[in-house]
């Protein structure tokens, strides 16, 4: 039972961090190395000065709804850990994480939701920068979808985990 605690324990911190450097990193899509675009910002490379130039990207429909729900993906894994620390130290013998593993669906839930709408709708999203045939999806689009189903796999175990000692 140790073991199982100290693995989902591992699970959600390793799923939380992803979540949240897929949320704030910079590279939801990238064209050649030198530029790339995110949830908040384009940036380009200069190699006169070798610094990153980044600028806020252009506000979109598509592009708020894929920053709330990864923000609220976030927030959701956040509120599942939090419970469940409370819980492991209050709960009663015999007891389910129920509510823990319900917050750590939504926030599979809305992860899943924002990539796909950022999947189906990059060209929306988009829209102002270079032209999408030459660029390709960057290591954070790849990194929130691998959450998905982390997220909702700990869901479900922490709804089927119970509380021995």
């Amino acid at each position: 039972m140790a073991y199982l605690l100290m693995f989902v324990t591992l699970l959600h911190l390793i799923n939380l961090a992803m979540l949240f450097i897929a949320t704030m990193e910079k590279s939801w899509w990238e064209w050649d190395g030198m530029e790339n675009s995110d949830l908040w910002y384009n940036c380009r490379f200069d190699n006169v000065t070798e610094a990153w130039f980044c600028a806020s990207s252009k506000e979109s429909e598509w592009l708020q709804a894929v920053q709330v729900l990864m923000v609220l993906s976030v927030v959701f894994s956040t509120i599942s850990f939090l419970v469940f620390l409370g819980q492991l130290f209050t709960m009663s013998k015999g007891g389910l994480f129920y509510f823990t593993g319900l917050c750590q669906v939504f926030a599979g839930l809305t992860a899943f939701s924002a990539v796909l709408i950022y999947t189906l709708h990059n060209k929306e999203i988009l829209q102002d920068s270079r032209e999408l045939t030459a660029g390709h999806f960057g290591y954070c689009f790849i990194l929130a979808w691998v959450c998905v189903p982390l997220l909702l796999f700990s869901g479900v175990i922490y709804i089927h985990l119970r509380k021995k000692e």
